[in-house]
This record gives structure tokens, sequence and C-alpha cells, in this order.
């Protein structure tokens, strides 16, 4: 067929437009698959967790079709770095999980939005108060977790009746430090294994377990990790303050009285070999299926001001990348509904979120045999973590203070060391000045 110039001039005009038609609609089209694509990223945890999310997304996704909720699970522990990185290539996802403590620095570094205005009233009203006050900085939400921790001693109940112990019923009852102390001379003399080892701290645990789990007690005596002078935080006369000192010194008085376990096998609780386990919800299963009705949960000791004891956990945050907000809102808003909080809770032994699922848990309503660890996030037993962007330095230099003070250290020189460490780096981040969202 022939074809004249001037029609394969129009021909080849008509098709130059059809392309760029198909290109603007192709355009448009990724732009919309885009739009409606809701990026999350999840730490990859323990099995049980990620085949939960993974079938709460799936049930997000078909119960609306207004966005399309994707996650991607990140190794934890390179999960800060890729946060981090992800943050400086402007390459965060609409949705974050990360662990408690982090929320601060993120908020400091403007890569997280507040929240308050998207979170529904109900939905607020029925949150613990440990969950609110973990996602609170500069006096605005930015995260909200599905679960919280517990803290406290696990109890062998046939030991500690052998020996004559007191057995406390609630925070109220926690032993004092004086009756602690004559109860692990007691189980000492009574030791089955004739080595005096009668307490489980987790020494066989690294990172962040020292400040978690023993950063409560400082609180305990009176002390704290930082305090505000100036309207700014420091260390000094805070982590090393007289009352923090003395709590500590009791900690490794026990130590250097060979009452502590060291538990390099991670057995010294479910073999018999100690009468008490200083842990959180994490080892309730293992524990039970060891000792059956021998075991006890009991409050940490009281050090001067009534036992204290952690909290916080992994939270979601919504990042500044995100395009819509309140839909992202909604998929967290989802993950809060009973049933879901009690999905994700069932299967990794965790404190539910919100009052309306711990009635309804069989580890944590009334009379449920973890139902201490809901009573203390409830009545205000817990302490946060230091609410700082520093907080990495925080627990660092008490790491670092824990470790040298288990293998002798003066406790004063190790907690003022650490008390400087910390305080240069306020100083020299001009004291983490509140950023303005």
């Amino acid at each position: 067929m022939f074809i004249s110039k001037k029609n394969f001039h129009v021909n080849l005009s008509v098709l130059c437009s059809l392309f760029f038609i198909a290109l603007i609609l192709v355009s448009c089209f990724q732009k919309t698959s885009h739009d409606n694509i809701l990026n999350i990223w999840v730490h990859a945890g323990q099995e049980a967790e990620r085949q939960t999310i993974s079938a709460q997304v799936k049930r997000f996704n078909n119960i609306q079709k207004e966005i399309t909720a994707k996650i991607t699970f990140i190794p934890e522990g390179s999960y800060n770095s890729q946060v981090q990185a992800a943050a400086l290539s402007n390459d965060l996802p609409d949705v974050l999980e990360f662990d408690g403590p982090f929320v601060y620095n993120y908020v400091w570094q403007r890569n997280l939005i507040p929240i308050d205005d998207l979170i529904s009233p109900k939905v607020k009203a029925d949150l613990l108060p440990s969950i609110i006050a973990q996602g609170t900085y500069g006096g605005q939400i930015y995260s909200l977790g599905t679960f919280d921790s517990g803290l406290g001693l696990y109890g062998n109940r046939q030991q500690l009746e052998k020996a004559g112990i007191r057995i406390p019923e609630d925070n109220k009852t926690a032993w004092k430090i004086p009756e602690f102390n004559q109860a692990l001379a007691k189980l000492a003399k009574q030791d089955p294994n004739q080595d005096g080892q009668v307490l489980d701290l987790k020494l066989n645990y690294s990172g962040e377990w020292f400040t978690y789990g023993f950063a409560p007690i400082i609180y305990s005596s009176g002390g704290s990790l930082l305090k505000e002078k100036d309207n700014l935080l420091q260390a000094k006369n805070a982590i090393n303050s007289k009352e923090s000192i003395q709590a500590i010194k009791n900690l490794q008085s026990w130590i250097n009285k060979n009452y502590v376990d060291p538990n390099l096998d991670d057995v010294a609780f479910t073999s018999g070999r100690v009468a008490l386990s200083w842990v959180g919800h994490w080892a309730y299963d293992g524990y039970q299926k060891a000792l059956g009705k021998d075991l006890i949960l009991l409050p940490l000791p009281d050090f001067g001001t009534g036992s204290k004891t952690g909290q916080g956990s992994w939270n979601w945050g919504i990042t500044t990348n995100c395009k819509n907000p309140k839909l992202a809102m909604k998929f967290i808003e989802f993950l809060l509904q009973t049933q879901e909080i009690l999905a994700m809770t069932n299967a990794n032994g965790a404190v539910p979120a919100t009052k309306s699922a711990i009635a309804q848990s069989p580890l944590y309503q009334e009379n449920a045999p973890l139902r201490l660890f809901a009573e203390q996030l409830l009545n205000g037993n817990t302490i946060p973590r230091p609410q700082t962007p520093g907080y990495a330095v925080v627990t660092s230099a008490f790491q670092q203070a824990f470790n040298n003070i288990r293998n002798g250290v003066d406790v004063k020189k190790a907690l003022t060391k650490a008390a400087i460490t910390i305080d240069i780096d306020i100083e020299d981040n001009q004291g983490y000045p509140q950023i303005n969202s």
C-alpha cells in the first residue's frame, strides 16, 4: 500500500500524540497506585509475631478498599540503622514500627508526625497510661503500641515456703530491701545445690536488658537516671546521686555474696538451681512448663519509695513521608481493636495495650497468672525509660556502668563516669532542644 508523505506526517503526528497520552495515563496510574499503597516497616521478631502481623495486614486489606497495606520485615538487629539510613535518603515508609525509647530521637530528627488529632477519643481512653506516656514527647503523642511489657520476680513457691519466706501478693506488699536481703540469706542457707546461688538476674542477657531491668531500682530508691535543671536534662546528681548509688550497691552486694547465679546455660530457674528469677513477661511460658503450680509471680523489691518496674515495647508511628496520615491511623487503630490486640499478645505473651483487651486476656485478666504485670501498668508502678533524644547514649552509659559494677568496680566511680558521658552528649547537642512540629 502506498502512503504519501503528507499522510505519513499526519499518521506520525497521531502516533506521537497517542504515545504521549499513553505516557500520561501510565504516569497517572502509577501515581494513583503509589498513593493507594501504605508502606509499613516491621521488625522481624519471633516467628509467631511475624505470622500474626502478616495475618492482620491481610485482614485489614480485606475489610476496606481505600488503601492497601504492604509490610516489609526488617532484621531487628539492624532496624534502627536502616531507619536512620532511610531517613537520610528521604525513603522512610508511611508507617514505622520501632522500640519505645527511639520515638524521642525520631521526633527530634523530624521523622515522625504528632498523632493527637488523628486518634479517636474512644481508642485513646481505652489505652493503658503507660502506652500514652511512652509515645508522648514535648506534650504531643507520636506513637502507640498494641502491647506493653511486664517485669518482676518469678518465684519457686516450694523453695520459698520451705525457707519460711513471706510471699508478697502485690506491689503494696513487696519485700523491702532488708526483708529481701534476709530472704536471699535464708534461701542460700537451704540451697539444695550448696553453692548459695539462689537468684537469677539474667546476667546472660546483654545490651538494653540492663537499663530496662535495673534502672527501676534506682527510681525505687528515690533516684533517677536524669533530672531537670534549668529546663535541661542532666545525669549529674541523678544517675550518681546518693540514692542511686545505694540502690546499685545493694545489687552489687548480692553478687559479692554469691547469691547470683551467672546463668550461662539459661536454665538457672527452670532447672531448680535458683528460687528467684528477675525477668519479664516473655519468660512465663517456659517457666510455667517447667514449674507448673509451683510458679508464682512477685513484684520487684521496694528500695525505699515503693516497688517500681519497667515498661515499654515496640510501637507504631506515622512518618513525615506519609501522604495519607488519616488512612495510616486507620491501620494503627485497626491493630488496636480488642481482637487484634489479643491475636498479637496471645502470640507473644506481652501485656495488651488496652483495658478492654486486658479484661479478655487469659494471662492478664482478673485472677490470671500474670495479672500483676497488668496492675503495675494500670496503677502507675512502672517507669518509662528516659524521654530524651539522647536515650541511646544514656542506655549505653548505664550498660557499661552495670557491666563494670557486676565485675567489682566501685559503684560511685562507675555511675559518675556514666553521668559524665551522658552530660557530654547532652552538651554536644545543645541540650536536645524541643523541635516544633
